[in-house]
Order: structure tokens, then sequence, then C-alpha cells
């Protein structure tokens, strides 16, 4: 079965407050699964709520693929995702413009409603991607591939039911819903939601579960929430009885695994994967810890290298392509969108994820940016915009950073570091990375401004640097 067994003994969930026993969860998840079966597709509000988990789960236990919406998404955004995904019904509180029928969600309901298990090729998810050109596109995420990742996952992370998961991350990406919630269901340990992942309630959770017995003992995150929790040394003090930390979505700070490590005496494995294609390389529990490095292939998925004309980049960890994959996570391709899917594919079979990467010869994994924006072209060498804007980000005087290749009459492309902090003088800058990656991969130019161009969503937007205020 795809979420196991539900029977246990317990807490299964417990979102802010509010929890379910394991008996509890499948019997309201039930009652959801009747009232949805045979529909086309079901969207579900993704708030962080004790009622989304029961949405998710009903939705899946009836075999409809489950469509999870952002709950911070625009009128705009929230009708193109319901339109183009197909979903006939609503579960959750209603939102305006999604134009469908509303099914309630109850955690206190209770139903005996079964179904067989589904095929394991069934669409058990259509997660929206937020690409940088055009709509977001539905990509279909099958059950074997939900079911295979949580598995390799565990296996990384030595992750059992004896551990109880705390986090805080949204219900409706692949870390907060996908690993944060069905990881723990298919696994069979606790979880815990912190409903915001604000460090004091991170610490709050950890003293509650050593009250009762049983700490928190695995901790997901992204660099935003470590970086807070880093500031605050009582709370990162509390998790000192951890067994894990995960950090994804975003490079870590050295300094921030640094501080962590210096209060509680953790520093986070770090993983890497996309919506199509989940978690596909992370940093396994026993390894020695890398900042930076994402770890090594997950088992059933292979990984290579590729230069911009397909030639083969070799993994000496200096050497810099695009990142491709395969193997049993991945989708099965962007919803009604035949020619975007095979343009994401080569001819032999790899996924093309766009990221672009160093590995070296243990199979160890960095990330450095995407090819598209953050692939720079200097004095013959290739850099990746992500590795010098990890090193910037350890000087003491630099707060935010974003580096891009301008163009060079001598260089092709000279590296152009757009900085944000108090105090920063240019050359201690150029120099502090100098001493810390090969020569040729040092700022040519720093530029300090007062803000870095983003978009609603936080990014930035270096295609605006030139425009940043200074």
């Amino acid at each position: 079965m795809l979420l196991g067994s539900g029977a246990g003994e317990g807490a299964a969930v417990s979102v802010g407050g509010a929890e379910l026993d394991r008996e509890g969860l499948w019997s309201a998840a039930a009652a959801v699964a009747e009232r949805v079966a045979g529909a086309d597709a079901v969207a579900v509000h993704g708030e962080a709520s004790l009622s989304t988990v029961v949405a998710v789960v009903g939705g899946l236990l009836a075999g409809v693929p489950v469509v999870p919406v952002p709950a911070d998404s625009g009128t705009a955004e929230r009708r193109h995702i319901v339109r183009d995904s197909g979903a006939s019904l609503w579960l959750g509180t209603p939102q305006e413009g999604t134009g469908l029928p509303v099914v309630p969600v109850d955690p206190a309901e209770r139903s005996s409603y079964a179904l067989p298990e589904p095929s394991p090729e069934s669409t058990a998810l259509v997660m929206y991607t937020s690409g940088t050109t055009g709509p977001p596109k539905g990509a279909l995420i099958p059950r074997r591939a939900v079911a295979a990742d949580l598995d390799a996952l565990a296996d990384a992370w030595d992750w059992t039911p004896d551990d109880v998961l705390v986090h805080g991350l949204p219900l409706f990406h692949v870390h907060g819903l996908v690993l944060g919630v069905l990881g723990a269901l298919r696994v069979g340990s606790p979880l815990l939601h912190t409903g915001r992942p604000t460090p004091a309630a991170y610490a709050a959770a950890a003293r509650r579960g050593r009250r009762s017995g049983r700490g928190g003992s695995l901790f997901f995150g992204v660099p935003t929430v470590w970086s807070r929790i880093a500031r605050d040394p009582e709370s990162a003090r509390a998790l000192s009885g951890a067994r894990l930390l995960v950090s994804g979505s975003a490079p870590l700070p050295d300094t921030v695994a640094r501080d962590l490590r210096a209060a509680c005496g953790h520093s986070p494995v770090e993983r890497y994967g996309m919506t199509e294609t989940l978690i596909t390389v992370a940093a396994r529990a026993d390894a020695p810890r890398r900042v930076g490095w994402v770890g090594t292939a997950l088992p059933g998925l292979e990984t290579r290298l590729r230069g911009e004309h397909g030639e083969p980049v070799a993994s000496d960890g200096e050497g810099v392509g695009e990142l491709q994959v395969r193997g049993a996570t991945l989708f099965e391709g962007y919803l009604g969108l035949p020619e975007a899917t095979a343009a994401a594919w080569t001819g032999d079979g790899w996924f093309r994820t766009g990221d672009a990467a160093v590995r070296d010869g243990e199979g160890w994994h960095r990330i450095v940016g995407r090819m598209s924006v953050d692939m720079i072209k200097t004095g013959g060498y290739r850099v990746g915009a992500g590795e010098v804007e990890a090193v910037l980000l350890g000087h003491p005087a630099v707060a935010e950073a974003a580096v891009v290749g301008e163009a060079d009459d001598d260089l092709g492309q000279r590296i152009v570091a757009y900085l944000v902090g108090d105090g920063i003088s240019p050359e201690a800058v150029i120099d502090f990375v100098a001493e810390r990656l090969s020569v040729h991969k040092r700022p040519r130019e720093v530029r300090v401004v007062d803000a870095l161009p983003r978009n609603a969503m936080g990014k930035i937007q270096k295609k605006l640097l030139g425009n940043a205020p200074a």
C-alpha cells in the first residue's frame, strides 16, 4: 500500500495542535474517499491544517488524482490550476475562482468505506510547477514514483517508525506534502506539523515531544528556516536531542550550518529534487557532512552531467554541466502538453533538469544554479553562479548575493556580483572568494545595491539586475 497500514497506536498526525491517531485518520479519510470516488481529479486547498491531510489521504484512498493548490495562490493562478487539471471537486475551505462543487472535510467524521489499492501506475498527484515562462504546468506523479522515492529516502536517512518527524513546511509542495506528510505515513512515524516553521515552534515541538517520551528526532526545513533558528540560540539548543536535520529547496549557507552545529551539535544533511522528479539525490544520515553538497543518487536513480552540446562532463568536482536524471521516481509527463513533455527528455531517455551541477569522483553533487541564467562562460571556463554566491554569503559583511555573467570583450563574460550588506569592501570580497575557490571564479566586479529585484515568490530576478536600486 502507498501509505502503509492504518493500524497503530498514538497520534499519526498533528497539525497546529489538532491531531488524529492512525485509525482516526484512515477513518476520516475514508469518509472523504466515499464522497470523491470516481471523480476525474480533486483539487485540495493546501493550507496547513489537519483537514488538508485528511483530504489528500482521502483522495489517494479513492484512487483519484489529487491536485494540491497553493494556499497563497491568487484567483487567476487558482482558476488556471483547477481548469487545467480537470478537477471536478474542491476539497477544503471554499476559495474564490474555483467554480467547483465543494466537498466538506471534517477530521471528526468516520467511515469504513474501502476500495481496492489502485494500480501503482495510476496518477497519485498532479503537482503544478512554477515555470519561468507561461502558466504553471501540471506534472503527473504516479503512485509508484511516490512509493519508490519515500522508500529510498527512508533508507538514506534511516527513517523508521521510531522517529518523530517535525516540520512546518507548506502542504502543497514536494518537501512539505510528499516527504513531510506521505513520507511519515508510509514509514509509520508520527508527524508533528508546527503550523508555521518558526524557531519557537520547532523548539516547542522538540520540548513537547520530550515531555511525552517521544522527542522530535527528524526535522525538515529550508535554508530560511535553518537560518532563523541559527540566529536564535535558545531555539537551536532545543534541537540538540534530534537525530537528523534535513535541508532542501535551496543551497544551505556555510555560516548557517556552522552556527547550527555550534548551537545544537547538528549540521543538516542536504538533498535535491524537483516537482517532476521528486527527490533524486540526497546526503545519507551516516555520511560525513559536506555543506553545499546535496549527496549521491538515491537507490533506483542515475545521474549524469552533460555540456551545452550534449557532451559528457567529467565527474571531477570542478566541471559544470546540466544535471540529467533517470529512474523510478520520475513523473509521467506534463498534463495536456506533449511537446513540453518531449522537450524535457533527451533522445536516450534522461530527464533534463535544467540545473547546472558538478559531481565528484565519489558521486557527490553540488548544484550551482540554472543552466539558463547561472552558467557563466568566462575565459574558457564554465562557472556556476550558485557556487560563487554560496561563498559570498559566508562573508560577514554580505547579507544577500546574486552573481551574473556580463558581456566582456576579453573574457566572453565577466563575473559580476551584486551584493546587499553593510560595510562591503569590493576588493576584500573579491579576495575572499579567490582564497576559497579557483581564482578564475572570483568576481571581476562587485556592485553594492540596496536591494535585489525579486518576484512574488521571493526569487531573485537576475534579468533585472542591471536595474537594481543602488
